[in-house]
């Protein structure tokens, strides 16, 4: 198979697998726990937090373990509305369902949510978001990445507008975390979401990054674990395989984005000079260096994905999240896409281990796997369109 979803979710690193090892088998303990093996536990999960910090510049004791980028997101959300006398929140409209189902259940208890509507290429309105804040505004959520087109959003630009107006930023960083450089400190990000699976490390477990003197209430209440804002019992072994995979990130950080920025380059030309009839969708100026996000005019996604399957190519139309609902994508329709041109999106994700040769030969199949359903549902000329960039 030639698995070009990283997106989606990564093959875990064969160093991460070996540092969880002891966890799940010598060394079981539970972190609260005072004896040695507890300990030792603790001494883990100490040393992750700190792996975790690094690859953000953030302290350690600014790192919430969490089960992941949905419940860091709805712990974002709901931590900060709970505890700060505000009624009023701001996302975009391209956000993941992470962020987008709180937003929804907050609405119908009564907070006031304003979503940000995007361009074609998937930036946010800037001047939009500008209007919008107000002395009633508690929170603004805005994704780093896009998940589907992988367009990156000016964060700098709108942490300082947040701030400006006394307002708490949070970002879902799940898809450019591990990716590009990111560095809280210098932005100035409030609250940050990471997951571990999108960059190599085990699914079930991610983080929530609070900036020192962001207060939020607790979601999840129990035996006050994480310094009482997330009860329950620390995934130990799922922790420790976080944290290495952050240590590991941030030692090949430069070296990976070369890599992935370069198969990324070779994807798009030769689709391009290949396969008539095709775009690009998302910034080319501002883009995350593993997201390749197409639309084929007449052709089926989902077509195209049972297709490249039975070549042995893994690839998705955009998020693994939402595939379940059956529902046209809302980042592409809010980006002012046609259901024709929705339906004929893409997204191949590369990652660290993919290599030129599997790029050319996704291409090759991708050429005739197009060309074969086309043949077979006919052509519309009027789908054409392009966009310039």
């Amino acid at each position: 198979m030639i698995y070009l979803d990283n997106a989606a979710s990564t093959k875990i690193h064969d160093d991460v697998l070996e540092s969880m090892l002891p966890y799940l088998k010598e060394q079981f303990g539970n972190p609260s726990s005072i004896h040695r093996y507890g300990r030792l536990a603790r001494k883990a999960t100490e040393k992750a937090r700190k792996q975790i910090a690094s690859l953000i510049n953030a302290d350690p004791s600014e790192i919430l373990f969490t089960s992941g980028g949905t419940e860091s997101n709805n712990t974002a959300l709901n931590g900060v509305v709970m505890k700060k006398p505000s009624n009023q929140i701001i996302t975009s409209q391209i956000e993941h369902d992470a962020i987008l189902e709180p937003c929804k259940k907050l609405s119908q208890n009564g907070f006031d949510v304003k979503y940000v509507s995007v361009d074609k290429f998937g930036m946010i309105d800037i001047s939009e978001l500008e209007n919008y804040l107000s002395e009633n505004t508690g929170i603004v959520s805005i994704m780093y990445g896009n998940n589907e087109v992988g367009t990156i959003q000016p964060i700098s630009e709108i942490v300082k507008l947040c701030h400006e107006n006394d307002t708490i930023f949070h970002t879902d960083a799940v898809q450019a975390v591990g990716k590009i450089p990111i560095d809280v400190k210098e932005l100035g990000i409030d609250l940050l979401s990471i997951s571990s699976h999108k960059l190599y490390g085990p699914k079930g477990v991610g983080a929530l990054y609070i900036k020192n003197g962001i207060d939020i209430d607790p979601v999840i209440l129990g035996g006050g674990q994480e310094h009482g804002l997330r009860s329950g019992t620390e995934n130990v072994a799922n922790i420790v395989g976080f944290g290495k995979a952050c240590e590991i990130a941030k030692n090949n950080l430069t070296e990976n984005i070369s890599h992935m920025k370069k198969l990324q380059e070779i994807l798009v030309d030769k689709v391009h000079k290949e396969i008539p009839k095709v775009t690009l969708n998302g910034s080319t100026q501002s883009r995350l260096p593993n997201n390749a996000h197409f639309t084929f005019l007449g052709v089926n996604g989902e077509d195209l994905i049972i297709k490249l399957d039975e070549h042995g190519i893994a690839a998705s139309t955009g998020s693994a999240c939402s595939v379940n609902t059956q529902k046209a994508s809302h980042v592409l329709q809010s980006m002012g896409f046609s259901h024709e041109q929705i339906t004929g999106s893409l997204r191949l994700t590369v990652g660290v281990n993919n290599d030129e040769n599997e790029i050319n030969q996704t291409v090759d199949s991708l050429k005739n796997i197009v060309s074969e359903l086309r043949s077979v549902s006919p052509f519309k000329e009027k789908y054409s369109f392009t966009f310039d960039n």
